[in-house]
C-alpha cells in the first residue's frame, strides 16, 4: 500500500521532469547571440552574429536550435548558410544558402552542406541523404534533381541558375532512379517519366481518403484565382502523406500537388494527428490552424476573389 501511495505522489514530478526545456535566446554585450535554458544554464554560449530580428529572451521554437548567421569573424563557406545544433547543445549542420537565406524544409527534409557538397536532413536534424553531390534541388513529389561538377551561373542578377555538370535524379533513399517508359503510374520530370515514389498501408490510405473525398470542392478553392480555364481534369488535386510521425512529430504531413504534380505550397499543406483523429492547416509560419476553420478562411478568400473578379475562369460551384 505504501509503494502505492509513493507512486502516486511521485507522478507529478515525473510528468514534470519530461516536459521539454524551455530554451531561449540571449545576446552578450557585444550583440553575440546564444542559447539558454529557463533556469540559465548556457546550451550554447554567445558566439552568433545573426541577420534575423531576434530579441534578448525570444523563446527557441521547433525541434532544434537555429542561428541566423555566423560565429563572429568567421567567413561562411560556398552554399552554407547559419548553424543547427540539437536541444543539448551539440552540433548538427550547417543549413544550404537559399534564396538570401537557409534552405526551407520540403517534404520533410532540408538540404544542408558539408565539406562543399550537398545532403539532406530531417526536421530533428538526422542525416537523411548524405553530402554526396555539388548541388540538389528541393524535393518535389518524392524526387530531387542533383548534379556533379556543376557550377552557380556567373550573372549580376539576383536569381542565378545552376549551370554544366552531370545531372541526374535521387529518390528519399538517395538512390539515383532512371527514367522509364510513361503509364499511368509515373509522373513527368523535365520531359522524362519515372515512378510513382508514394507507397501507403491501410492506415495511411485511410487518411488520404478524407482529402480524397473533398478532392472537388479542396480544387474549386485552390483554383479560383487562376486566369487560365483548366479542365476539370486539370483542376484536380493530388495528395500524398511526405512525412511521418517520429521523435518531436507525431503527425503525418500531407502536401497538396497540381495537376502537374508540382507542390502548391504552404497554404494547402496539412498536419494529421497520429491516430488520425485531429486534421490541421499550416500557415506560412507553420502555425496549425484547425482544418474546418481553415476552410472557413480559404472560402471567404476565394468569395472575395471571385467578387473582385468577376470575368475569372474557374468560377466556385453555388
Amino acid at each position: 500500500m505504501n509503494k502505492i501511495l509513493l507512486v502516486i505522489l511521485l507522478m507529478p514530478m515525473l510528468s514534470f521532469s519530461q516536459e521539454k526545456e524551455v530554451l531561449k535566446y540571449f545576446k552578450s554585450k557585444d550583440s553575440l547571440v546564444g542559447v539558454k535554458n529557463q533556469n540559465g544554464k548556457i546550451i550554447v554560449p554567445a558566439q552568433f552574429k545573426v541577420f534575423s530580428y531576434l530579441q534578448d529572451g525570444e523563446l527557441v521554437k521547433g525541434e532544434t536550435i537555429y542561428f541566423d548567421g555566423f560565429k563572429n569573424d568567421e567567413k561562411p563557406g560556398k552554399n552554407e548558410w547559419g548553424y543547427v545544433y540539437d536541444k543539448k547543445g551539440n552540433f548538427l549542420y550547417k543549413p544550404f544558402f537559399y534564396d538570401n537565406g537557409v534552405d526551407y524544409f520540403s517534404e520533410g527534409v532540408r538540404r544542408f552542406v558539408k565539406n562543399g557538397k550537398v545532403g539532406f536532413v530531417d526536421r530533428n536534424g538526422t542525416v537523411i541523404i548524405n553530402p554526396e553531390h555539388d548541388f540538389a534541388s528541393p524535393f518535389n513529389y518524392g524526387y530531387a534533381a542533383f548534379c556533379d561538377g556543376c557550377d552557380w551561373e556567373k550573372t549580376e542578377d539576383e536569381h542565378k541558375a545552376m549551370v554544366g555538370g552531370t545531372w541526374g535524379v535521387m529518390n528519399f533513399k538517395g538512390e539515383i532512379v532512371k527514367p522509364t517508359s510513361q503509364s499511368e503510374n509515373t509522373i513527368e520530370i523535365d520531359g522524362k517519366y519515372y515512378p510513382n515514389p508514394f507507397e501507403y498501408n491501410e492506415k495511411e490510405k485511410g487518411i488520404l481518403q478524407f482529402f480524397v473525398k473533398q478532392n472537388k470542392k479542396l480544387s474549386e478553392l485552390y483554383y479560383v484565382n487562376h486566369y487560365t480555364k483548366l479542365s476539370e481534369n486539370e483542376k484536380k488535386l493530388f495528395f500524398e502523406i511526405v512525412e511521418k510521425p517520429k521523435e518531436n512529430f507525431p503527425f503525418y504531413q500531407v502536401n497538396t500537388y497540381d495537376y502537374r504534380k508540382v507542390d502548391t505550397g504552404f497554404d494547402f499543406n496539412f498536419l494529421i494527428s497520429e491516430n488520425g483523429k485531429n486534421i490541421f492547416a499550416l500557415d506560412y509560419d507553420d502555425e496549425k490552424i484547425s482544418f474546418e476553420k481553415w476552410l472557413e478562411n480559404q472560402k471567404k478568400k476565394a468569395e472575395q476573389f471571385q467578387k473582385e473578379h468577376p470575368d475569372h475562369p474557374n468560377k466556385l460551384s453555388k
